[in-house]
């Protein structure tokens, strides 16, 4: 029997300028089990756990603030060695408030010439192993999402990419909206990729208009998605990545996902 965990990204609890505390407050009384945060420098550790005492939930993941800008597959080496430094301090906090994981877009195809898939893969890949001793010692996994960055559109190079680091350090952030269109759909990826996924983003697809939108108001094959989740007994994190807002819509998020993933 596969265990889901609940989790609300904290740039959907609104209105923006609550405190830590409230927004900890919001996500326990609107049923999520745990919270993503953005590092480094964008939270107090001591408020966090502050927080996470008051409250009794937890942070499970810390999202690289910036890693669209200021990315590890950038033309320019200065900007791939801040990327790192991003990667690193993203590790250091997560560590700090008793998170599992970072998640990392790792580059993004922008010009055939200086950021092409070729360049995408050695750049980020060659940060990522210099970033591995100090995931390895903190404990902390690198989480790889791939989503609207024109890299690794396959199952096989996807698969091939994380696999080249042979470290249980590195893995699949999957996102199931993002690729309920692509190479046979999110259940097709998720049966693929296997055990690679240890955490996933939650949001519906809406193939009329092309777009990610809220949970059941999409095209998403649940149902399958929730098969190929159990297939590869999965257990872990499920974060929203939905719009937000106040506590009654944040509850509202987490009973659809209750429904969509077949939570009880």
């Amino acid at each position: 029997m596969s265990t889901i965990l609940k989790a609300v990204k904290v740039s959907m609890i609104q209105p923006e300028t609550l405190s830590v505390m409230d927004k900890f407050k919001i996500s326990v009384d609107a049923g999520f089990d745990g919270i993503s945060l953005f590092g480094p420098g964008q939270f107090d550790t001591k408020e966090v756990w502050a927080a996470q005492d008051k409250t009794g939930l937890p942070v499970h993941n810390v999202n690289i603030w910036n890693h669209w800008k200021i990315r590890l597959s950038d033309v320019d080496p200065t900007v791939r060695e801040a990327a790192l430094k991003n990667m690193l301090g993203a590790m250091e906090f997560a560590n700090d408030v008793g998170a599992s994981s970072i998640l990392s877009v790792i580059g993004k195809v922008t010009d055939p010439k200086t950021e092409n898939h070729e360049q995408v893969w050695e750049r980020s890949s060659a940060q990522i192993q210099k970033a591995l001793p100090t995931a390895g010692r903190l404990g902390v996994r690198i989480q790889c999402e791939n989503v609207g960055n024109d890299f690794c559109r396959t199952i096989p190079q996807w698969i091939k990419y994380i696999d080249q680091f042979n470290s249980h350090l590195v893995g699949a952030f999957f996102d199931i909206g993002n690729y309920d269109q692509i190479e046979g759909g999110a259940a097709t990826w998720i049966r693929a990729l296997g055990t690679r996924i240890s955490k996933i983003d939650v949001k519906d697809r809406n193939y009329a208009k092309n777009k990610n939108c809220n949970l059941t108001e999409g095209n998403v094959d649940w149902p399958d998605v929730r098969k190929a989740l159990a297939e590869i007994g999965f257990n872990g994190w499920a974060t929203a990545e939905v719009q937000g807002g106040d506590l009654k819509r944040l509850t509202q998020v987490a009973q659809r996902m209750d429904q969509v993933l077949g939570i009880k």
